[in-house]
């Protein structure tokens, strides 16, 4: 494809904060911009002006809606694509749906790229209004094949176009070696809910108990840090836990190659680049088989998955997954090895004709 020429308004979240789909609307910019392209970014986060407004809830939303929409729909008029990193529930209707109609209304070809964890709720609620609006999209790319399965049990379609590891940054360190002894566990999820940090720390409990001097650094903010660190308190594990706050890009991949193992306890999940930045950093990954999950990686080859079972809580089954890669070096050989291959298929080059592929036949469509 002639990338030069092509001009793009990328519809999406950008840092801060440093989440999954602001860091892959920041990435597939960048990379886009080095293939030729002309990208527009229409920037759904913005921040707040004033900055106080951010403390309204009900105003809030309205003060970024209207500078956004006025955005949006000059970036159509200078574009020949739209490409919506679109998410569930308010972020959908607010965002992703007014850049369609927008395009639509234009008549700029519109590619919704949903990257939504919660789709299946989100769709069984709302898939009435979510429809009508897809039918005027050129096309509906999704980042794994659960996503696919849960658009297309309410009657739409879409092809796959994997996230993007960035391998430059997420690398092994060659020189490090894994610690028998004082293991370096990490969680680099938000401090939500739905990322069950709270069984992080309780499965980390019982592999301190097996590793006294094992530590697990928390890479990440949310509304749950106080609750979590007293949870870490009420275990007795408070002073091998650390807590780091949001990190960068850099500090992420810093800590990576510094970790012996990851843990992930998410309930719902469609396809973290967490896990793909671990694999690539030559991490052994113990998670949660939820959502997007067990399509990105395979139990027993490239991570272990665990669920919880009538006599068994998910804070058990991970950490007895854990102890079992850390006390195995041939098992986290194997898993580390696996990974690093399987990663591949994530990096730009591998998914860079595949956009290709999606734009020409959204544009050929319009």
């Amino acid at each position: 494809m002639n990338w030069s020429g092509l001009r793009i308004a990328l519809v999406g979240p950008l840092p801060p904060p440093a989440g999954g789909m602001a860091n892959q609307t920041r990435q597939l910019a960048e990379l886009l911009r080095g293939e030729g392209a002309e990208v527009e970014v229409v920037q759904v986060n913005a921040p707040y002006r004033p900055a106080w407004v951010g403390r309204l809830r009900g105003l809030r939303a309205l003060v970024r809606l209207l500078p956004y929409l006025v955005a949006l729909w000059r970036a159509c008029g200078r574009a020949k694509l739209i490409h919506v990193m679109a998410n569930s529930g308010w972020s959908w209707h607010l965002f992703a749906a007014p850049a369609v109609w927008i395009g639509a209304l234009r008549g700029v070809p519109v590619v919704v790229n949903y990257r939504g964890g919660e789709a299946g709720s989100f769709l069984a609620r709302a898939a009435t209004w979510v429809r009508p609006t897809m039918r005027r999209a050129a096309a509906l790319v999704l980042p794994s094949g659960f996503l696919q399965e849960v658009f297309a049990r309410h009657g739409m379609a879409g092809r796959i176009v994997p996230n993007i590891v960035d391998l430059a940054r997420f690398h092994p360190d060659p020189e490090r070696t894994a610690r028998t002894q004082a293991p370096h566990l990490v969680v680099t999820r938000n401090l939500e809910p739905i990322y069950g940090i709270d069984t992080v720390l309780q499965a980390f409990a019982t592999v301190r108990a097996r590793y006294p001097d094992a530590r697990l650094s928390v890479a990440g903010s949310g509304p749950q840090e106080a609750a979590l660190r007293a949870l870490a308190e009420r275990l007795g594990i408070a002073t091998a836990v650390h807590f780091t706050g949001r990190l960068d890009l850099e500090g992420m991949a810093a800590l990576y190659r510094d970790a012996d193992l990851m843990l992930n306890a998410s309930i719902v999940d469609n396809m973290p680049n967490a896990i793909l930045e671990a694999l690539a950093s030559g991490v052994p990954v113990v998670s949660s088989r939820v959502g997007g999950v067990p399509y990105m990686v395979e139990h027993g080859r490239t991570a272990l998955l665990v669920t919880a079972e009538a006599d068994k809580t998910l804070a058990k089954a991970l950490a007895d997954a854990a102890l079992d890669v850390l006390g195995d070096p041939a098992l986290r050989a194997r898993l580390v090895a696996a990974g690093l291959e399987d990663v591949a298929r994530y990096r730009w080059e591998a998914v860079r004709d595949q956009w290709a592929a999606v734009y020409r036949a959204a544009m050929q469509t319009a």
